[in-house]
């Protein structure tokens, strides 16, 4: 099985992530999005009448999908748009250092700002699927930094 350190790092390396909605008919939506990982939360931001915040409107529930097929990690749960106003600016800070000094903050547009805290992650290898895989349960709401549950 992966360590939680190893695909946590996957995760905050990572520079695109493919986020996957519904919208209210149950249309599915797939799109790639900047974000950063930050205190074991996955922080992107969309404009407010982009599909994707349309879709998270009306149903808030979001798969998110690292770009490789071969080292893969999902993250599956349902964002919440609140942070405090310390943990905005941590990672503001984060942000514009992974992307060239381009701020969540003032991205144009009307900027929405998802912050997923999963409640599901799944990981593998291609090369050792049958060694590799891992599943890790998150319990109800979580605290910032809270690691996982044991994997499976």
């Amino acid at each position: 099985m992966l360590s939680w350190d190893d695909v946590s790092g996957q995760i905050e390396r990572s520079r695109n992530y493919w986020i996957s909605t519904a919208s209210p008919t149950g249309r599915p939506h797939a799109a790639p999005v900047w974000g950063v990982w930050v205190d074991g939360a996955l922080i992107f931001g969309t404009d407010t009448g982009s599909r994707k915040a349309l879709n998270l409107a009306a149903n808030p529930r979001l798969v998110v999908h690292l770009e490789s097929g071969d080292d893969v990690v999902i993250l599956q749960g349902t964002p919440q748009h609140s942070m405090d106003e310390a943990f905005l600016s941590r990672v503001d800070d984060a942000y514009a250092a992974k992307y060239g000094g381009v701020r969540l903050t003032t991205a144009p547009g009307d900027p929405g700002l998802f912050v997923l805290r999963p409640r599901v992650v799944y990981a593998w290898r291609e090369k050792d699927f049958n060694v590799s895989a891992t599943r890790w349960r998150f319990p109800g709401p979580r605290r910032a930094g809270a690691g996982p549950a044991h994997p499976r």
